[in-house]
């Protein structure tokens, strides 16, 4: 896996102060894509444990809420095996830290058991992570307005109460965005 970006102190992707980790490599290819470069699975550097121990003690300090992991894809079946890896340490060493992630694929449809990005390592990343912004960018649906998401069709899923439920359970931060647009 290979790293486009690190963010820190990012605010725009996700609640409150986070680390934003941009991976590379994405074979969805959404049109108007606002980080195309990233769709190279070599785009930036290698990912390496030298990577992991900075992201790790950036995110000790106290005034993180968490990290968010976006792209690229993180769902990309060669980038699971390794975030996988990052999403235990950060379970195991700050398991107050909460964890966003965003991905292009569609959850209930190509993250489950038999879906087009599921992995064996798919159910564990997403039982770590608190929320998953889900669905391609549509720039027919493109909304500026919109808090964490780039189009109307993205979805911002509470996971743990999405793995509980069995299914799609919408994390606040969507709700009352709807019902502001009500």
């Amino acid at each position: 896996m290979h790293v486009g970006q690190i963010y820190n102190s990012d605010c725009a992707n996700g609640t409150g102060i986070r680390i934003s980790l941009f991976v590379s490599g994405c074979t969805i290819h959404c049109p108007e894509c606002f980080n195309s470069q990233t769709w190279d699975f070599h785009f930036g550097v290698p990912y390496d444990e030298k990577i992991e121990n900075l992201i790790l003690n950036e995110l000790r300090k106290d005034f993180y809420e968490g990290i968010t992991i976006l792209g690229g894809e993180p769902f990309e079946p060669s980038n699971q095996e390794t975030l996988v890896q990052l999403v235990r340490r950060i379970r195991k060493e700050l398991p107050q830290k909460n964890i966003w992630m965003f991905s292009g694929y569609i959850y209930d449809r190509d993250l489950i058991l038999g879906g087009k990005r599921y992995t064996p390592y798919t159910d564990e990343i997403l039982d770590s992570i608190a929320v998953l912004v889900d669905g391609p960018f549509m720039a027919a649906k493109r909304n500026i307005a919109l808090r964490f998401r780039g189009s109307e069709n993205q979805r911002i899923i509470d996971m743990p109460q999405t793995r509980k439920a069995g299914k799609v359970v919408l994390h606040p931060a969507m709700q009352s965005a709807l019902e502001s647009s009500l």
